[in-house]
């Protein structure tokens, strides 16, 4: 050290690069590639099996904001469907979700069971497949308001017709024919 200045000699780290310097440059590359492969692989897993004959496949794009969701559901199916023609089955669809965080990437998720060719619920998934829709008939009791409000208004004029019956202004019998009107709907 002269005149406080720190002066450092670098020797043989500044000299050109030795052979075995120039070994591991293309091994560190190959490290990086290997590493960012096994990242890329961990977002799509592809088929999972989570039952007997049950499944799940699952994609995360990493577009972001820029991605076309159809087109990542699309790629999600049609890797279910050719897992399902692969055992000679078909996927029917269990349930689906499609996830688009504000920040982050988007993903969807694709559970299903397989089928054979034959079963009715193979119809089912051909149907879906075309964009097509499928209606069951299903019986069942269903009570609108206006029936609730229309029952509140029929026991309202009960009350009115029984007040004006007990103030003698109708008799039983009048009470009577006003009474059935109303239960019938008249």
């Amino acid at each position: 050290m002269h005149n406080g200045s720190l002066h450092l000699t670098l020797g043989h780290i500044a000299s050109s690069p030795t052979e075995n310097d120039m070994n591991r440059e293309p091994i560190f590359g190959i490290a990086i590639l290997v590493t960012l492969a096994a990242l890329v692989a961990c977002s799509n897993p592809g088929v999972v099996k989570l039952s007997d004959n049950t499944y799940v496949v699952s994609r995360t794009s990493a577009a972001g904001a820029f991605t076309n969701m159809a087109k990542l559901r699309a790629e999600t199916i049609r890797e279910a469907n050719v897992f399902a023609a692969s055992q000679g089955k078909v996927a029917v669809v269990i349930s689906d979700r499609e996830t688009v965080p504000h920040t982050g990437f988007p993903s969807y998720e694709y559970q299903f069971r397989l089928v054979d060719p034959d079963d009715v619920r193979a119809a089912d998934a051909e149907l879906s497949l075309r964009g097509e829709s499928h209606t069951e008939n299903i019986n069942a009791d269903i009570h609108t308001t206006d029936e609730t409000e229309k029952s509140e208004d029929v026991y309202a004029e009960l009350l009115k017709l029984d007040d004006l019956r007990e103030r003698g202004i109708l008799t039983q019998a009048e009470f009577d024919a006003e009474k059935k009107k109303l239960l019938d709907g008249n």
